[in-house]
């Protein structure tokens, strides 16, 4: 039996549907069961909050990225960071800041404000060297330990205010380790099933899986991040906003990239052009406008939250349109 076009199509949206449900479902019962397990063998909540729950928070992101990259797809891959940190800035900032105006306290912020741009300047020299090679990818995991190790020192000393992270309620730790399997499992079928699903998409429709990475799987691996920051903002608690997208952004360009890049190296020749000379540069400036904002400003309103959404929208619009543009020249492995 052959399916036709149409059938595949809505078979590939349904792919990503339950790609995106499988991730978001496993990030959490992984991080909750996880945490649960850790606390369980006495591990401090620091150790905690700086491993467990930072790098869980961008596994389904990684598991995708090393997925397309494996499966001939970098431009996926590289498209998800770009894409997940652009959308972290303009769409979950600006959509949180129509519950509750987001305040920033320059000297909290600061670390993990100039680590996220050194980790956008660092991404962008890789690119522009060529391709991101296991050496590349070495260094990038390389600073991001570094940059734990730090905050965990500074933490300890009391420098640094640590969230505490509440225990989640299993009955057992037998029922923890089921819990844990069932996250990996689902975060592993997720990734499979939005992988899949994107490049059928992308070959239907005739769109580059660049585009897709950048606008659909990003809008997707990045909900969690909204959820998480909305409730925050609903519940006044505004002021873990900010640090976790400052967070997520280092993890999704030090760890995904860096592991990515370092289980397979990413060609120069598989990065679609308008990815080095707009796309790369959307998320740099936005990085900078948004810490210059935080730093002068100080606080994200719902004036500036309407400012980002339609930005947001616009550069999506505009990545749309030049990416189809029969004059731009797509490459994407």
């Amino acid at each position: 039996m052959t399916l036709s076009t149409e059938e595949l199509f809505i078979l590939s949206i349904g792919a990503l549907g339950l790609g995106m449900y499988l991730l978001f479902k496993g990030g959490d019962w992984t991080i909750d069961s996880a945490v649960f397990i850790a606390k369980r063998f006495g591990i401090s909540p620091m150790v905690i909050g700086f491993t467990i729950v930072a790098f869980g928070t961008s596994l389904p992101e990684l598991i995708v990225s090393i997925n397309a990259n494996l499966a001939g797809l970098p431009g996926i891959a590289i498209g998800n960071v770009i894409g997940s940190n652009i959308a972290n800035i303009l769409l979950v900032v600006g959509i949180t800041a129509f519950f509750a105006t987001l305040v920033a306290v320059p000297r909290e912020i600061m670390r993990d404000m100039v680590m996220m741009l050194v980790a956008s300047v660092l991404m962008l020299a890789l690119m522009l060297h060529g391709n991101i090679s296991m050496m590349g990818g070495a260094l990038m995991i390389g600073v991001l330990l570094a940059y734990v190790i730090y905050q965990y020192v500074m933490a300890s000393k009391g420098k640094i205010a640590v969230e505490e992270v509440e225990a989640p309620a299993y009955k057992s730790l037998f029922q923890g380790f089921v819990f844990l399997g069932l996250g990996l499992l689902a975060i592993a079928a997720g990734a499979e099933f939005l992988v899949r699903g994107a490049k059928v998409s992308a070959t239907i429709i005739g769109v580059p899986e660049a585009v897709i990475g950048l606008s659909v799987i990003a809008i997707g691996t990045s909900l969690p991040e909204l959820s998480t920051c909305v409730i925050a903002a609903m519940k006044k608690q505004t002021d873990i906003v900010i640090g976790n997208i400052l967070g997520s952004n280092v993890f999704n360009i030090l760890m995904i990239i860096g592991a990515t890049a370092m289980i397979k190296p990413i060609a120069e020749e598989s990065i679609a052009p308008q990815i080095l000379t707009l796309d790369i540069w959307v998320m740099i400036g936005v990085a900078v406008i948004f810490s210059f904002i935080l730093m002068t400003y100080k606080k994200i309103n719902k004036p500036i939250g309407v400012l980002f959404v339609g930005a947001y929208v616009f550069y999506i619009g505009l990545m749309y349109a030049l990416y189809l543009s029969k004059d731009v020249n797509i490459i994407t492995g």
